[in-house]
């Protein structure tokens, strides 16, 4: 295991920290409450969305649902459409499933432990949730805190391997907060000091050297290894999916169904899909006795290309205007045209959408 100098400059660097902070932090409306829903609310949003994009989204379920009981009480479609565009919706099934266990247990929970037990809550948002809205002495360690701590420490064990997890989690836990509570300085605000700090200064690429308050102190500026930590080994294995989309207009209407468990957009609505593979619309109808094909259905667009965390979808969109209604699977409705904004969306249908009717 690396050795760290905990000892060298700890209290003196967390009050440079905190005063960058006081001049830079952001200004974020999450910011302006202790109220555990709305910080709550914004951590759900902000993982995995950046903060540009998350503010407007969290601004209109603050609109919306003013209330933990006011988003308990509303549907998961509901949750889903607001949600739509945010992308990875089983936080939005989160979110409204943990409202309810909040409502049901009579009130936000106080401690790091039960915060734990919401759906959808894990160690780094627990400790962002528990220390900003409860100043519960507990660190966070996402993305922004390992890039900080490993240059500024000069670590150069991977982040994401179980020791390197154990001790960066050590470092901030053990090293920094009773550091940090000799200088009089709450876990909350340290927690969003670190946070923007990497979010603004420290950034993935082109940090802000020159100008960086703990320049003098940072073992990565030291040494010229800014931009090698910190370490991440390539564990992820990108797979590619063939998606064939058909929109069928019949009389102002259009059939959709909603995809089912277990399955990307789990949740969400769609018109006829096939999961291509070697299939194509003609063998596709053949084998399941559709009068549909490429003859008498507009190819829109070809190989739609569509990136996801763990995989890249190509998808082929196709419009179909039969002379009659086809019989479709029990789980498809008929809805008007019109209404289809009303349903909750993947973002390569709204693309599928904008074709059809441009």
């Amino acid at each position: 295991m690396t050795s760290l100098p905990f000892g060298r400059g700890l209290g003196v660097g967390m009050w440079i920290l905190l005063q960058w902070f006081q001049e830079n932090g952001r200004d974020l409306p999450w910011r302006q409450t202790r109220d555990p829903y709305a910080i709550w609310l914004s951590e759900i949003i902000l993982q995995q969305t950046q903060v540009k994009q998350g503010w407007e989204y969290w601004e209109r379920f603050m609109r919306r649902w003013p209330t933990v009981e006011a988003l308990a009480a509303a549907t998961e479609d509901e949750v889903l459409r607001e949600w739509q565009g945010l992308g990875y919706y089983s936080r939005a099934r989160n979110l409204h499933y943990a409202a309810r266990q909040i409502v049901a247990r009579g009130s936000f929970p106080n401690t790091i432990e039960d915060i734990k037990k919401l759906k959808g809550v894990g160690d780094y948002t627990a400790a962002a949730i528990g220390s900003i809205a409860f100043n519960l002495p507990v660190a966070v360690v996402d993305g922004n805190v390992y890039r900080v701590l490993s240059r500024y420490f000069g670590i150069d064990t991977p982040i994401n391997t179980t020791e390197g997890k154990k001790l960066f989690a050590t470092l901030a836990q053990e090293q920094l907060l009773p550091a940090l509570n000799r200088e009089g300085m709450g876990a909350g605000l340290y927690n969003q000091a670190i946070m923007d700090f990497g979010a603004i200064q420290c950034t993935p690429q082109s940090p802000k050297c020159d100008d960086c308050p703990l320049m003098e102190s940072c073992e990565a500026f030291r040494t010229n290894r800014i931009q090698e930590l910190p370490v991440k080994l390539k564990t992820l294995k990108i797979r590619e999916r063939h998606l064939i989309f058909i929109y069928i207009r019949y009389k102002g209407q259009t059939a959709i169904h909603r995809r089912g468990a277990g399955d990307i957009w789990q949740g969400l609505y769609e018109p006829l899909s096939i999961d291509g593979g070697q299939l194509t619309v003609d063998n596709w109808a053949t084998q399941n006795h559709y009068p549909l094909s490429t003859a008498n259905c507009q190819l829109l667009r070809k190989n739609v290309r569509h990136v996801l965390t763990h995989r890249i979808l190509y998808a082929d969109f196709y419009l179909w205007e039969p002379d009659e209604q086809p019989s479709l699977p029990s789980d498809y409705i008929w809805i008007p045209e019109s209404d289809i904004d009303n349903y909750a969306l993947p973002r390569l249908i709204e693309v599928l959408l904008e074709l059809v009717h441009a």
